[in-house]
């Protein structure tokens, strides 16, 4: 079965805990605070592994984990950063955003790799809190959570040519004979129901083809899967538009594909065709080539006719196709592509919001201020007092009291809950 999309979580590590030490060694009377930070968590990775061709891999796992950071430890000794993560996908694999549907990555080439998760920084010791007013700080941070999100991976297969048609009309049976594939072949409609990719060779040149499973009417609105094949036809350079001479009305079969294609996406009939009448061992197929070659070439496109069961001018074909692609300008990689900056406004991570809730509790929401609670560690009395005077600065504290919040009232910080 053929796997084109699916669904992972990636987790970042989080970073390492800073811990509270002090220096303790002979002759040295109040060493000061010693306390090491902790190690950034492990960055989540996708890279392009040109080996694989499907997300099968992704059916067993979709829970995916980058180490965390190692915590700090006395002498000043930061902990080890966590490893990152890199998950292998196959070319032409476009990761999205699950839940607000923002491209992340866009992966085609052998070894390109994108960040989809960032580790987490590590938590501050007490020695980095030493000043002039306090000598021996009794409080560090913990380490910062690693960036966690459902991603949704959806796979357009990179081929030099793809190979279109409505179904029967011999798709498989040409790519199995031009390279090694093996698709499934037989006698009758929607024999291939997945694509298959096959490496041609031409003059020592490869020239990979996909074929595309049969296109039929309603192809651009889902129907008989359509919406799943058209896509792959989107990172081809070329099409070979394939008619079966056995077919009732080829003119009407070569009509009715064009027209899903610029229903689904008009660009896609920009794309160079070569049209070519299939079963010419067939004497129907005989009978009305004429006619095809005279409508195809009105049409200013190249024509050719083959029998891929007897192999009738399969090379010609072939060597059409690497002219045509020798015409055509190199595929631009994704790094090389120039792009206007898009310029926003930044965030503003000490922006808050703060929303009433019931039974008199109450709902701080920011980042900067969420981080800030994540981070202390509760355990020390210092790190509490800290987070307080976080909360006066940001003009939290004057903002809680303006929108009613009483003594006694429950404030929600994330996952802290203070009294």
């Amino acid at each position: 079965m053929f796997f084109d999309q699916a669904k992972i979580l990636v987790k970042a590590g989080d970073g390492g805990n800073g811990v509270v030490a002090f220096r303790r060694e002979k002759f040295v009377p109040r060493g000061g605070p010693s306390g090491g930070n902790g190690g950034r968590g492990g960055h989540v990775y996708l890279v392009v592994d040109p080996g694989l061709n499907t997300l099968h891999a992704f059916q067993n796992q979709t829970h995916y984990r980058a180490e965390r950071g190692q915590h700090g430890s006395g002498a000043d000794k930061t902990g080890a950063m966590g490893a990152d993560l890199r998950i292998p996908v196959p070319p032409g694999t476009l990761a999205f955003d699950a839940e607000t549907g923002e491209l992340v990555a866009d992966l085609t080439q052998p070894g390109q790799e994108a960040l989809v998760a960032q580790g987490g920084r590590g938590g501050r010791g007490n020695a980095a809190f030493k000043s002039a007013r306090n000598k021996a700080p009794r409080l560090a941070e913990k380490g910062e959570a690693g960036q966690e999100r459902w991603l949704r991976l959806e796979l357009r297969l990179v081929a030099d040519v793809g190979i279109i048609g409505v179904p029967n009309a011999g798709k498989s049976t040409l790519l199995s004979v031009v390279s090694a594939a093996k698709p499934k072949i037989a006698d009758y409609p929607f024999t291939t129901v997945t694509p298959n990719l096959g490496v041609a060779e031409v003059d020592h040149r490869q020239i990979v083809l996909v074929d595309i499973p049969g296109l039929m009417e309603g192809a651009h609105e889902g129907v008989g899967l359509g919406l799943d094949f058209l896509r792959h036809i989107e990172r081809t350079r070329m099409l070979i538009h394939l008619l079966g001479g056995d077919s009732p009305d080829p003119l009407g079969d070569f009509e009715a594909v064009n027209q899903e294609l610029e229903l689904f996406n008009p660009a896609l009939l920009e794309k160079p065709q070569i049209v070519v009448l299939n079963k010419m061992d067939l004497p129907q197929a005989q009978a009305i080539w004429p006619q095809v070659e005279a409508a195809i070439r009105a049409h200013g496109l190249p024509v050719m006719n083959i029998s891929a069961v007897t192999q009738q001018n399969i090379m010609p074909l072939l060597y059409e196709v690497q002219a045509q692609l020798d015409a055509l300008p190199p595929p631009l990689l994704p790094e090389a592509v120039e792009e206007l900056p898009e310029i926003t406004p930044a965030d503003d991570e000490k922006a808050f919001q703060i929303y009433p809730l019931a039974d008199d509790t109450w709902l701080v929401e920011g980042v900067a201020i969420e981080r800030a609670a994540q981070m202390t560690n509760w355990d020390y009395y210092e790190a509490a007092m800290r987070f307080q005077r976080i909360l006066r600065a940001m003009g939290i504290t004057d903002a809680l009291r303006e929108a009613g919040v009483k003594d006694g009232d429950t404030v929600r910080i994330g996952d802290v809950e203070l009294v």
